[in-house]
C-alpha cells in the first residue's frame, strides 16, 4: 500500500485530502485513483507534478517500495 495526499485542485477534484492505494508503480497510482475518482481527477493529473517520499517523480514506471508516500501536486500560481 502506498499514501497518496492530494493538494489544492487534486484534492478538489478527488474529494478526499489523501487515501492508501494498492500500488507498484507511480503510473498504478494514477489508473488506481482515476479508476476511484473518475474524469474530474484524470483531467486534473495531467498538469500535475508528483513527489515520491519527499522526491520529484515523473517516471510512471519506476517501482514503489510498500509504504511510499505519493504527493499529487498540481499547479500552484503565485510566487
Amino acid at each position: 500500500m502506498v499514501l497518496v495526499r492530494y493538494f489544492a485542485a487534486a484534492r478538489a477534484a478527488a474529494g478526499v485530502t489523501e487515501e492508501k492505494i494498492e500500488a507498484d508503480s507511480l503510473g498504478a497510482v494514477v489508473e488506481a485513483v482515476v479508476s476511484l475518482h473518475g474524469e474530474r481527477l484524470a483531467r486534473v493529473l495531467t498538469a500535475c507534478s508528483f513527489l515520491v517520499d519527499g522526491l520529484s517523480s515523473r517516471d510512471l514506471a519506476a517501482p514503489l517500495q510498500p509504504g511510499a508516500t505519493v504527493d499529487v501536486l498540481p499547479p500552484f500560481a503565485g510566487g
